[in-house]
């Protein structure tokens, strides 16, 4: 035994002198940061239950933390600096605040010009869309350095439309509010009517600017009263006068589209394939449902994340790259593996439509087929992409 002793003690020593260097080595440090700025939405008729003002920051904690729970056996650690404020200038001020203390990757939860402005500032960084559903940053105007994880308008109506194609409601009205935003998404379901066959018997624009609720609720009959329909579609994305909506129409109807139901990116309700665990730490931490706005920045940190485990660096540059090239598929607690689209950044997802305390169904629908991803067939293909996204 003795003969082999000395070399008992050089591999003690060896092993001994390795997890000393490994403890040695300091962490990689991942620096992310989060830009918020949601435009106040003016006076409401449909304000008794107010959105969060921490909407997209809280997920993006949470991501922190799990990442950290992870990157703790890696040697890496994960840190996030907020900035939630309330104008477009102010944002652009935090985001340069930021990128000169070294941050080169962000969560941005703010509307399309704000994220077209901060891709132009910061043109050595890679951005994360958490705020903006524009369907132009994925289509037309695409932004080299943006990447999306909240759902597109686009994909949001073809998920619908397919779930109303399978029900057989292919007659439907199509009632638009008065906003930019309510014009947009009457836009997707629109070109997700036509793409899926649904006919839209008539389409109203909603222009009454009385503020008493009874309004709404009085006028509603009368309003949709058009030749018949299987479905009331609703374009009104700040809630102006979609929630009196359901059971006011002239036809008994169901309601679809920005109220009743809705083709959202994530709700309290998607419970299955690990979710629920994931709705549970959400509801310790912040106190309140996750959105889907809280789970695209928890998803845009969760990417960055992967990337960091598999290329063992920081670079914006190479963690975009792996991003596009789909040898990283992304656990989303949807059912499936999630990428990013290479022609537009666009995450790939499943799209839970919901009720407001139940989940009805899930697009794409089952015999929706695409020729190499059926995921593929919610929002905008790469032969319908007219911008070029390097």
């Amino acid at each position: 035994m003795r003969q082999f002793a000395p070399y008992a003690v050089i591999c003690l020593l060896a092993i001994a002198w390795a997890s000393h260097g490994q403890a040695a080595q300091a962490p990689l440090q991942v620096q992310i940061g989060y830009l918020g700025y949601r435009p106040d939405p003016g006076p409401l008729l449909s304000n008794v239950i107010p959105e969060p003002a921490d909407a997209g920051q809280r997920g993006a904690e949470l991501a922190i933390i799990d990442s950290n729970s992870t990157g703790a056996f890696l040697n890496q650690r994960y840190s996030l600096t907020s900035a939630s404020v309330e104008s477009p200038e102010a944002l652009l001020a935090a985001a340069q605040a930021q990128h000169a203390q070294g941050l080169r990757l962000f969560v941005v939860n703010a509307p399309a010009a704000s994220l077209r402005q901060l891709s132009a500032a910061l043109p050595d960084s890679l951005l994360f869309n958490a705020g903006s559903a524009d369907d132009r940053l994925r289509s037309t105007e695409c932004l080299a350095n943006v990447l999306h994880t909240l759902p597109s308008r686009a994909m949001l109506a073809d998920a619908l439309a397919q779930f109303l194609v399978l029900r057989k409601w292919q007659k439907a009205l199509l009632i638009v509010g008065p906003t930019e935003d309510d014009q947009a998404y009457a836009a997707a379901l629109r070109r997700a009517a036509k793409r899926f066959g649904v006919q839209l018997v008539a389409e109203k624009a909603w222009r009454f600017d009385n503020d008493q609720r009874r309004s709404a609720q009085a006028d509603m009959p009368l309003f949709t009263q058009t030749a018949e329909y299987d479905v009331v579609l609703v374009a009104d994305e700040r809630g102006d006068f979609g929630e009196y909506v359901p059971y006011q129409t002239w036809y008994p109807r169901p309601v679809a589209g920005t109220q009743g139901l809705t083709p959202t990116g994530w709700h309290k309700t998607v419970e299955t394939y690990g979710a629920a665990q994931l709705q549970k730490r959400f509801e310790a931490l912040a106190g309140r449902w996750m959105n889907d706005r809280d789970f695209a920045a928890w998803m845009a940190v969760r990417s960055v994340a992967s990337a960091v485990n598999k290329l063992h660096q920081v670079d914006p540059q190479a963690i975009r790259q792996l991003e596009l090239s789909e040898q990283l598929p992304l656990d989303g607690f949807k059912g499936r593996k999630l990428s990013y689209r290479a022609w537009n950044g666009q995450l790939r997802q499943p799209i839970p439509i919901v009720q407001p305390r139940a989940l009805v169904s899930t697009s794409p629908q089952e015999g929706f087929l695409h020729p190499t991803n059926e995921m593929d067939s919610l929002g905008y293909d790469q032969p319908e992409v007219t911008c070029r996204f390097p």
